[in-house]
């Protein structure tokens, strides 16, 4: 396993996005890295961490020299997590700033706006925490540093199977979200596999406020568990809900949970004592990468550091290894370098199957009272073979 910059910084390891080349007049003295980043609207919880953890590791890679020499210059554009946004953010940074690598942005459907253009214009794109299956279909200039929905789904059905016990499982899902589909298809796939029943599937439209209905048909199924892939804003009201209408079952979701915590700061977040989420990485970790990480994050930030800050770390310190390796910011040369990345990160070893999607393991996230605030903490490491 090679020595890596992530190693050197604790193991390095997004939800966001990147964009990464030299720019300017020959011989410039620094690269430009763009971003693509919800950053206000619906996903801002995602686009401002991950973005903390971009900004946490240009600052150490400029403290070590910058990277071959030259200091890095990071620029966010502001998304919205809109794919007509993302699409205007892209052009911005690749004409105007004139990028060759880009990371971003965070949602699925976002992320995927852009990569038929990165593909053609030869722009590597990594891609933080799109965990649509669809995101690398567009050719070999686009990576992940995130698992899949596919992996996560199965992840999460397998948990419910085996670590929960649950015998019978309902779901309910965003049937107009490509994110929220792809986990329940996959959740039902594994759970059935591992010996359980779907007893109720139940769906909704974006953006619906009212889950009664479907709830109530919930409830009469008396499941064990009850699946709820969907982003944590979302997830909030379904869970109010569903525990007035008590339901008082665990609930299972994906990493579209994590920034639950800060969403329901200041309130009691009872509803969701006995909920789990699949996760990139657990803060609570007793991996000294992770403690590293986790500490200059709080040093910086004041805060713990959530999946998206550790992703769009990771995200940062796979560039600047590749960069490293390839002694260029050449993208041909990047691409080339990122396919053989095997090291370690913040969310784990990484390496790269043959659709660049990572390999390595998941987390499942407990959510719990601590002190009286709903706070999260790690449940189990789960992994399907």
């Amino acid at each position: 396993m090679k020595k890596s910059f992530g190693m050197v910084l604790a193991g390095a390891l997004l939800a966001g996005g990147i964009l990464l080349a030299s720019c300017g007049k020959s011989g410039a003295n620094e690269i430009v890295i763009g971003g693509v980043a919800p950053l206000s609207g619906q996903y801002t919880e995602y686009g401002l961490e991950c973005k903390k953890g971009i900004d946490l590791a240009v600052k150490e890679i400029n403290a070590a020299g910058g990277i071959n020499g030259k200091k890095v210059k990071f620029i966010c554009e502001d998304d919205e997590g809109d794919p007509a946004k993302s699409v205007n953010a892209y052009k911005k940074l690749t004409t105007q700033n004139k990028v060759r690598m880009v990371i971003g942005s965070l949602t699925s459907g976002a992320t995927i706006a852009i990569t038929q253009q990165a593909q053609a214009n030869g722009v590597v794109q990594i891609a933080p925490a799109a965990t649509a299956l669809a995101v690398t279909d567009a050719g070999n200039y686009i990576f992940r540093a995130c698992f899949t929905d596919p992996f996560q789904g199965r992840i999460g059905g397998k948990f419910s199977a085996v670590n929960l016990g649950a015998k019978k499982a309902a779901i309910l899902y965003d049937i107009g979200n490509d994110y929220s589909v792809g986990l329940m298809e996959n959740f039902v796939s594994e759970f059935t596999a591992q010996g359980g029943s779907i007893v109720s599937t139940e769906s909704y439209s974006t953006n619906d406020k009212d889950f009664n209905a479907q709830l109530t048909k919930i409830k009469a199924t008396n499941p064990d568990v009850v699946y709820l892939p969907d982003y944590y804003a979302t997830v909030a009201l379904i869970v109010k809900q569903l525990r007035a209408q008590g339901i008082d079952t665990p609930i299972v979701g994906a990493d579209g949970w994590d920034g639950l915590v800060g969403l329901l700061a200041g309130e009691s977040g009872d509803e969701f004592v006995n909920g789990y989420y699949s996760n990139h990485y657990a803060a609570d970790s007793t991996s000294p990468a992770v403690q590293k990480f986790v500490q200059s994050f709080k040093d910086e930030y004041k805060v713990a550091p959530n999946a998206f800050a550790a992703l769009g770390y990771d995200s940062m310190c796979m560039l600047k290894d590749a960069i490293v390796s390839a002694g260029s910011a050449d993208p041909a040369a990047v691409r080339e370098a990122l396919e053989k990345t095997d090291s370690d990160y913040v969310t784990g070893h990484i390496t790269f199957d043959e659709k660049h999607n990572p390999v390595k393991s998941a987390v499942m996230i407990k959510l719990t009272k601590d002190g009286g605030d709903l706070s999260s903490a790690y449940e189990a490491t789960v992994d399907i073979k």
